[in-house]
């Protein structure tokens, strides 16, 4: 009998572990045609106002960008510096489109050695595209996206990317029905994958948001990365 529990629990396992991958594995690939298509509107854009370097420019780094999204679509996790060689190009992209509309800074605590951490592929691209895309896009002057890595413990670190733009309430306000849809699906999306991952890895990750000041403009999105040791 104790085998046979044994043996049950076993199965049990691997199959919710299977159950679980194969959920990531089908998120990840909701992700990918939601980011292309928000890129090549980027380079749409050029085309219409017939900036043909630019156009030219932005589809090349697009293709480095995509190519090592796509190397990086099937794992569960990927080196911290990959990921962040990622977010690196995919803000200097958004910033080339929207250069009158923001500056940014990527601030890297130097006592990180990001090599010693793993990260989901893509985990802070949607934070870091909602506070373009919904914040600092509306904004009347120029804002600015900070987005900071800090060592909070021996084997934990934070990432803050805080913009300040219009806000979280005045950004559903302006919204249309399918924005509001589309926007809320993404972000279900990188919940559920958390959920997932901190379920097989032990709370891994930890995310909060929050508005960056009183009158609700500015947005902070909170990210804890824990290492596996």
């Amino acid at each position: 009998m104790f085998v046979f529990a044994y043996l049950l629990f076993r199965s049990n396992k691997q199959q919710k572990l299977a159950n679980n991958l194969l959920a990531l594995k089908s998120m990840r690939s909701q992700m990918n045609p939601h980011f292309i298509f928000n890129a090549l509107n980027s380079v749409n854009s050029f085309i219409a106002v017939n900036d043909e370097r630019n156009a030219n420019r932005y589809l090349s780094e697009f293709s480095v960008l995509m190519r090592s999204v796509l190397e990086n679509s099937d794992e569960d996790f990927i080196p911290f510096s990959k990921e962040m060689e990622l977010i690196e190009l995919y803000v200097k992209l958004e910033h080339n489109r929207f250069k009158e509309k923001f500056d940014y800074e990527i601030i890297l605590d130097k006592a990180i050695d990001l090599d010693e951490y793993s990260i989901p592929p893509m985990l802070l691209q949607p934070y870091i595209e909602n506070a373009i895309w919904h914040g600092l896009r509306y904004k009347e002057e120029k804002g600015t996206l900070s987005i900071k890595l800090t060592q909070k413990g021996r084997d934990i670190i934070e990432i803050r990317i805080s913009d300040n733009g219009i806000g979280r309430k005045r950004s559903r306000e302006l919204k249309t029905s399918n924005q509001k849809t589309q926007n809320s699906k993404g972000m279900g999306n990188i919940e559920k994958r958390i959920g997932i991952l901190n379920t097989m890895y032990k709370d891994k990750v930890s995310v909060s948001v929050q508005d960056l000041n009183e009158d609700a403009t500015g947005t902070r999105v909170i990210l804890t990365l824990r290492k596996v040791v």
